[in-house]
């Protein structure tokens, strides 16, 4: 496992597949090591950290608080209310608002720490049973009340694919992602909706292609 020689090969597919590379981010899935590995993915250059669990993330960033490498902590997995209040405080990007009720408390806890939390509103754009996300017209009766939450910057968009061997499928359901994002922007956002978090290790090629900013990799980085 050569953790540097894969992140840069990561970010030359960035290069290759990406039509505006300088706009992608990757997000290294460090769900499944321990810190001193991610130290090691740290000084390999990928800066963005994704957990997905509450427990998991606040102890990572207890034990990496005197790293000297700058870092950024993105929550992707499915977060519960009650768990807010545990990460706001260091969270930089929470990937997974999929209901007004969770933007609000989010907002509540964001100002009781006197900062604004970026967020992406989680689509369930192939409709799985069990994926979270919103279903689209959803989405559309709360977007009046979302612009109303002062603390939360509501960046973009991300959706998961299914677990398919199509690819097809899955670069059709990355571009209507795009398409909601544009036509989102022109409803109601004027065009602040600037991120698209999808792709992970098995697809983050096509996502790129589709205009994904924001990569979600774990197993390519540690195999």
């Amino acid at each position: 496992m050569n953790i540097s020689e894969n992140i840069d090969r990561i970010f030359k597919d960035i290069e290759i597949h990406s039509p505006h590379p300088e706009k992608v981010e990757l997000i290294a899935v460090t769900k499944y090591v321990d810190s001193e590995t991610i130290k090691k993915v740290l000084e390999g250059g990928a800066k963005n950290l994704g957990e997905n669990r509450v427990q998991i993330i606040t102890k990572k960033n207890d034990e990496l608080s005197d790293f000297p490498i700058e870092k950024k902590w993105h929550f992707i997995g499915n977060l519960q209310k009650n768990k807010v209040k545990y990460i706001a405080s260091f969270i930089d990007m929470i990937h997974s608002v999929n209901k007004l009720s969770l933007a609000q408390e989010i907002d509540k806890r964001a100002s009781e720490h006197n900062k604004k939390i970026d967020v992406l509103l989680e689509i369930n754009l192939f409709e799985e049973e069990t994926k979270e996300g919103y279903d689209y017209l959803e989405l559309l009766q709360d977007i009046p009340a979302l612009l109303n939450l002062k603390n939360i910057n509501i960046k973009g968009l991300m959706t998961m694919a299914p677990y398919t061997d199509n690819d097809d499928f899955i670069r059709s359901g990355f571009r209507r992602i795009r398409e909601l994002k544009d036509e989102l922007n022109k409803l109601y956002f004027n065009d602040t909706l600037t991120e698209l978090s999808m792709g992970m290790s098995n697809d983050y090629k096509i996502a790129l292609e589709e205009g994904a900013t924001l990569i979600r990799v774990g197993s390519k980085i540690f195999e």
